[in-house]
């Protein structure tokens, strides 16, 4: 390598720390990675649920140069977002929500996008090779690229581990045509530990290492269109977006440190709100609650559902009065859950009201709803 690219890529890691990232390191981008053989068996196997689109994008995703041929070098960025209280406490809070930490305030992906693209510039004109940037919206592999890279390995949740930051770091990644001086990769430290594994509420893990996203209540609450099957929605128990558990559980958090960043510090309505006043969000009240969040992309519908589901779970019959309107609703999805919601916490009035509704209701999936409650 020659004395341009050495300082290029000093500068680079430099710049990174002063933009406000925790780490940045590099691999190669070119090199063969056992990465792509796990995608294909999670693919193959239907595992990635109604994520259409993972199966869609493949033979892209499977490799960075499938991607991008010009490709050799990846830089990968990561920012802590690490909570600033325990992120299971909430779940013992039955009429409130629990909302994964990723979420409680700004959408990362605006964050790290707008960082990233001042690195990939400031490399750009100071190199003179292309670049590309990511985070998490195109067919890249980012945890595979930073285990490779050295920020930390994939735990036998495959989310990233790291020694310094736990389980709360997020990840962009810079392609380039630059020939960079790889780190060393990092090895896997989950030594015979199985907290992630023991922990899941819906048993999403078929076996370490790998994931059975259908399971998993961060695809029901979040990827899922659909009504959440009847078997997972105890599970879900009071969790409206997401969950942590298998992260917040890993022994390597004890190395963890709140994000000093502000932008991920939970805001109000993302800190266990209470149920109460989410249940009855119409979309232009539920769009204006969480602009800039991430939790708008769900939509209200879906967001609602997830709340319905959360109050049935809750065991309080004072929300009974929030969940009747919901019965009415335009949305086929919240009627649904609303009716699991009544009978759950009140099985008389769900009985009353089941004859008389399943008389008008013409959504099938609604009707399978009073009919087995």
């Amino acid at each position: 390598m020659d004395p341009p690219a050495l300082d290029a890529l000093a500068n680079l890691k430099t710049l990174a720390v002063e933009l406000g990232f925790d780490a940045c390191h590099v691999t190669r981008a070119d090199e063969a990675w056992e990465a792509g053989k796990g995608l294909a068996a999670f693919v193959a196997a239907g595992h990635h649920g109604e994520m259409a689109w993972m199966e869609e994008t493949f033979a892209r995703r499977q490799h960075p140069t499938a991607m991008w041929p010009e490709a050799r070098s990846a830089v990968v960025v990561a920012l802590n977002y690490g909570p600033e209280r325990d992120p299971l406490a909430s779940l013992e809070a039955g009429s409130q929500a629990t909302v994964s930490v990723y979420a409680g305030n700004k959408d990362y992906h605006d964050v790290l996008k707008k960082r990233l693209k001042q690195l990939a510039r400031s490399f750009a004109e100071q190199s003179g090779e292309d670049v590309k940037v990511f985070v998490d919206t195109a067919p890249l592999m980012e945890k595979p690229l930073a285990a490779k890279a050295g920020l930390g390995w994939q735990g036998k949740h495959t989310n990233l581990v790291s020694r310094n930051f736990g389980s709360w770091l997020f990840l962009g990644v810079m392609l380039t045509t630059a020939e960079l001086a790889p780190d060393a990769a990092e090895i896997d430290h989950c030594g015979s530990c199985t907290a992630c594994l023991d922990i899941c509420p819906t048993k999403a893990f078929p076996a370490p290492y790998k994931l059975d996203a259908r399971r998993c209540i961060s695809y029901l609450t979040i990827e899922l269109d659909g009504p959440i099957p009847h078997e997972f929605r105890k599970a879900m128990g009071n969790r409206i977006y997401g969950c942590d558990d298998c992260l917040a559980v890993c022994p390597w958090n004890k190395f963890a440190q709140a994000t000093s960043e502000i932008k991920f510090h939970a805001r109000a309505q993302t800190d266990a709100p209470a149920l109460a006043d989410l249940v009855g969000l119409d979309d232009a009240a539920f769009r204006a609650l969480y602009t800039g969040s991430p939790i708008k992309r769900i939509k209200r519908h879906r967001f609602v559902r997830n709340v319905l589901i959360a109050i049935g779970n809750s065991g309080d019959a004072d929300l009974v009065p929030y969940v009747l309107p919901r019965l009415e609703d335009e949305a086929s999805l919240v009627r649904g859950a609303a009716v699991w919601a009544l009978g759950q916490l009140s099985p008389e009035l769900f009985a009353q009201e089941q004859a008389e509704r399943l008389g008008y209701e013409t959504n099938e999936a609604v009707r399978t709803e009073w009919q087995h409650g």
